[in-house]
């Protein structure tokens, strides 16, 4: 059976995630990211499923900068569909709503109702914890931004569904394994995450990246990170579709290579089937 560890309680959109992902493995949940990435450090659980961005939110917070230091291995993608309700204490109606409870990133992607409503907001630290919180509160005055789940899960009673501002509201998740557990090269559609450090001479970063652009390679995302004080070298994590053993990819690899003092593969591992979709 295997041990998937997440941020959040019971009820929040990572457990969702992770039930979709190993409907018969066993939960862990963790108080934060780092936590849940630890947990598969020290063999406490198997894997770890993190939430790296969301199509209305953006980047989640921390989550790269942690990634390199981990020594883990990306093995799988997933793409949840994020809904949420307002939800409040048995008997409550809108009208008695002053307050809000949730993680801020559900605060940010249901501004609309709150700009309705004109309700007060308090940051939790995470949506199914903000459900927990209004059902110990037991006050009609106070009700949570939460997925669907943790309504019956904390007894609380659904004052408006669905209130998430973008019906296509996505949240896309890692799968994080101390093995590489490296996908075949088998020609379906892959994806491939690494980090690398350009080396310190002009135009390092445009010439390391000119071999995906004269390969083909398409390159979905890059981001830069600055590695502790002063004029550092950054860092940059790169997801590029396509397996390591293609021989375009392989020759843009080499390219990198040979202006970055450092090339670290993350994880080469499925495309999801919503990346089509897109």
């Amino acid at each position: 059976m295997t041990t998937a560890a997440y941020q959040g309680e019971p009820g929040s959109n990572s457990a969702t995630a992770v039930r979709a992902l190993f409907p018969e493995g066993r939960e862990l949940p963790c108080t934060g990211f780092e936590q849940a990435l630890d947990a598969v450090t020290l063999g406490t659980a198997d894997v770890a499923v993190i939430p790296v961005d969301n199509s209305a939110a953006g980047r989640v917070a921390d989550v790269h900068h942690l990634l390199p230091e981990t020594g883990l291995f990306i093995v799988a993608e997933h793409f949840l569909a994020i809904r949420f309700d307002l939800m409040g204490v048995p008997g409550a109606t809108l009208d008695q709503v002053e307050c809000v409870r949730s993680h801020v990133h559900a605060l940010g992607q249901c501004r609309k109702v709150l700009r309705e409503g004109g309700w007060r907001t308090l940051v939790s630290d995470d949506t199914a914890g903000a459900a927990r919180e209004v059902a110990e509160l037991g006050d009609p005055r106070h009700a949570a931004l939460a997925p669907p789940a943790a309504a019956d899960l904390y007894g609380l009673e659904v004052l408006r569904p669905e209130v998430e501002d973008d019906p296509d509201n996505t949240t896309r998740f890692v799968v994080l394994s101390r093995d590489a557990a490296q996908a075949p090269h088998t020609g379906a559609p892959t994806m491939t995450s690494l980090f690398f450090c350009v080396r310190n001479i002009p135009s390092a970063l445009y010439k390391a990246l000119g071999g995906f652009a004269g390969s083909g390679v398409n390159l979905t995302k890059i981001e830069s990170y600055q590695m502790g004080a002063g004029l550092s070298p950054s860092r940059f994590y790169v997801e590029i579709e396509g397996h390591p053993d293609d021989e375009r990819v392989a020759l843009a690899l080499d390219e990198l290579r040979f202006f970055s003092s450092e090339v670290r593969i993350l994880g080469v591992y499925p495309a999801h089937p919503h990346r089509a979709r897109s």
